[in-house]
C-alpha cells in the first residue's frame, strides 16, 4: 500500500512537471511570436564600461548621459526605425567625439567603439512599458576594453529619457502608438502596478526557461 501511494505521488509529480513545462513552453512561444515584429521597430542603447571599477562605472554613466543628450534632439525628429538608423549611422563620428570628450575630461584615454548591432537584453521595465528579453538592434558604445557591467535603455522611441519609475510623457506615448500596431502596443504597455508586476514575472520566467532550454539544445 505504501509503495502504491509513493507510486501515485511520483506519477502526480511527473504529470504536474510535464504540464508546467508545456505551459511554460507555450508562454515562451507566445512571447516570441508576439514580440518579433515590434522588436524590429525599436533601437536600444547599450553602453559597456571599460571595467567594473567604480571610476569606470561612473565614467560609463557620464558617457551615456552625453550621448543621450546629443542624440535626443536628432531622434525626436524621426518617424520610424529606418530614419533613426540613418541618423545614428550618420553620426558615428560625432558620437565618438562626444564620448571621447567626456573620457578626456575625466583624465582617461580609452578608445571608443560605436556601432549599430544586435545585442541580447534581459526583461526590462521602463515606466509602464515592459520589454521581454531577447535580441534587439542597439546603438552599442564600448568604452576601452568593454569588460565592465553594461547599461541599456531604448534609444528610439526615446525611453532613455525617463526614469524607470517615472511616467512616460504623452509625446513619447504617441510615438510608441505611431510606430507600433495596436496589438504590439497593448502587448508591452500596462496601466496599473498589478499588471506590470504580473507580466514582469511572466516575462522573467520565460526568459529563464528559454535560457535553460537553449543550453540543453
Amino acid at each position: 500500500m505504501r509503495k502504491f501511494k509513493l507510486y501515485l505521488a511520483v506519477i502526480s509529480l511527473i504529470s504536474t512537471l510535464s504540464l508546467m513545462t508545456v505551459t511554460i513552453n507555450g508562454e515562451i512561444n507566445k512571447i516570441k511570436n508576439n514580440s518579433y515584429n515590434y522588436k524590429e521597430k525599436l533601437i536600444r542603447f547599450h553602453v559597456l564600461a571599460n571595467s567594473d571599477s567604480k571610476s569606470d562605472q561612473d565614467l560609463k554613466l557620464e558617457v551615456r548621459d552625453a550621448v543621450v543628450e546629443y542624440l535626443r534632439p536628432e531622434l525626436e525628429k524621426s518617424k520610424n526605425i529606418s530614419e533613426s538608423e540613418k541618423i545614428i549611422e550618420s553620426k558615428y563620428q560625432e558620437i565618438k567625439e562626444v564620448a571621447k570628450k567626456v573620457i578626456k575630461e575625466n583624465g582617461y584615454n580609452y578608445d571608443i567603439s560605436v556601432k549599430l548591432d544586435y545585442s541580447d537584453f534581459p526583461t526590462r521595465q521602463y515606466s509602464n512599458v515592459v520589454l521581454p528579453a531577447g535580441k534587439y538592434k542597439a546603438l552599442k558604445v564600448i568604452i576601452g576594453e568593454g569588460k565592465g557591467q553594461n547599461w541599456w535603455c531604448v534609444m528610439f522611441p526615446p525611453l532613455c529619457f525617463v526614469d524607470e519609475k517615472a511616467y512616460i510623457d504623452d509625446k513619447t506615448d504617441e510615438k510608441l502608438k505611431m510606430i507600433l500596431t495596436e496589438e504590439e502596443y497593448d502587448f508591452i504597455t500596462y496601466d496599473n502596478d498589478k499588471d506590470l508586476t504580473r507580466v514582469k514575472v511572466k516575462f522573467k520566467i520565460a526568459e529563464i526557461m528559454d535560457n535553460l532550454f537553449s543550453k540543453e539544445s
